[in-house]
């Protein structure tokens, strides 16, 4: 692990400022699993970036989840008062400025609501995603939603 230096993880790195570190790996951080393995923590622990489409709107929606959690479509159209659809590559990269594997909770291409997994206040310290397949960055469940004006609530499929 160093310190980053590939072009959209030193990108997050600004959004974020001193402080917070991005960290970059030799080896893959773009699932939970993965990420967790590498940064030696619960699988639990990753917040994992999801885009959503609104299906009439054709907004883009973010759920910041945990790591081990499904979303529940149900009870995120209930929150946004429509049925959301699971966007392809190319809509998550223009809505998020990233690709799918690396796709942070900040510095986005285009504004977007963000909802936050509640679960992700059980733990003192969360890693998220940095824009790159092997970069990640380590901040605290109220770090998130200051950072991304998110808001908590209870999505996670049961």
């Amino acid at each position: 692990m160093k310190r980053a230096t590939g072009k959209t993880a030193l990108r997050v790195q600004a959004v974020l400022g001193d402080g917070f570190e991005v960290l970059e790996f030799e080896t893959s951080t773009a699932t939970s699993d993965q990420a967790a393995a590498a940064i030696g923590c619960d699988v639990a622990q990753i917040a994992k970036s999801l885009v959503f489409q609104g299906k009439g709107s054709a907004a883009a929606v973010m759920v910041i989840a945990s790591g081990v959690n499904r979303v529940d479509e149900k009870k995120l159209r209930d929150l946004i008062g429509e049925k959301v659809l699971r966007p392809d590559a190319d809509f998550v990269r223009q809505a998020t400025g990233y690709a799918i594997g690396g796709v942070s909770p900040v510095g986005h291409a285009t504004e977007m609501r963000i909802f936050l997994d509640e679960d992700l206040k059980s733990y003192p310290e969360i890693w998220a995603a940095a824009g790159a397949p092997n970069a990640v960055f380590r901040l605290t469940p109220d770090d998130l939603e200051r950072l991304t004006g998110g808001s908590y609530a209870d999505l996670a499929k049961r």
